[in-house]
């Protein structure tokens, strides 16, 4: 388990079938400054808007105001941070 940020990024066994693959290796863009987390590599996919990524080789996950990740081989989950506010929950913006 790893985190940048408002991601955590937790290796899981396998991509959930019927997850579709995305364009972008974006995982998350920040709402004040627009700053993204990005991969510079693997494949990403998004089922019932939960991201998965699939690393054949090591891959990192830059963000410019944060270290870099370097991440192994396999497959993970994304998760972005949540917190909770008078008007209900809502994701952690970076």
């Amino acid at each position: 388990m790893k985190r940048q940020g408002d991601v955590l990024i937790v290796m899981i066994g396998a991509i959930p079938k019927g997850a579709t693959k995305r364009k972008s290796r974006v995982l998350s863009e920040g709402e004040v400054t627009g700053h993204a987390h990005r991969l510079d590599g693997g494949k990403v996919y998004e089922k019932e808007d939960v991201l998965y990524f699939r690393a054949e080789s090591v891959v990192h996950l830059n963000h410019e105001e944060h270290a870099t990740l370097t991440l192994e081989p396999g497959a993970y989950r994304v998760i972005q941070q949540r917190e909770y506010e008078p008007e209900g929950w809502r994701n952690v913006g970076d």
